[in-house]
């Protein structure tokens, strides 16, 4: 069994989010340009999937709470989004682009345990980043991984997605 590169987790990472998108919402979403490291986010919903077995880490999607919105129409085939709702897709949508992920991980490598979604709500930022004195709450992540944005056509769904390994 060869080792898995992080270019090949990351492009794992773009399809599975590609695909959970268009499979359970119909959507088609572009990745936008990708950064090798984990950047600060601004966004009101975070849902983060711990991945264990042979590699170890997070995967985290971040979304503003209009995005978090549509997603959670779109995925809970609902009219209105309540708080509830929001929590629910979000912690779902993560869990999925998780669950493919792991799929594809074990077929080519081996074995892969998923972490029970969390969601939440915040900044994200570099640990190594000084709090803003005005900050209400916010999230410490790891440096090391990689950013990928990605939007609808129409820019009416916005979410970040970041792994690290």
């Amino acid at each position: 069994m060869s080792a898995i590169s992080f270019e090949e987790i990351m492009f794992t990472i773009m399809s599975a989010t590609q695909d959970t998108f268009k499979s359970y919402m119909n959507i088609d979403l572009l990745a936008g340009k990708v950064e090798k490291k984990v950047e600060p986010v601004d966004s009101d919903v975070t849902g983060i999937v711990g991945i264990a077995g042979d590699r170890v880490g997070y995967i985290i999607i971040a979304t503003d709470k209009a995005s978090a919105q549509c997603v959670a129409k779109e995925l809970l085939m609902v009219d209105e989004a309540d708080e509830e709702c929001i929590r629910d897709a979000m912690g779902e949508l993560a869990n999925n682009i998780a669950g493919v992920f792991k799929t594809k991980y074990h077929e080519k490598y081996g074995s892969v345990a998923l972490g029970l979604p969390l969601v939440v709500s915040g900044q994200l930022r570099a640990i190594s980043e000084p709090p803003d004195a005005n900050e209400q709450s916010s999230i410490n992540v790891q440096c090391k991984g990689v950013t990928i944005p990605f939007k609808t056509a129409d820019g009416s769904i916005s979410i970040t997605v970041m792994v690290y390994m």
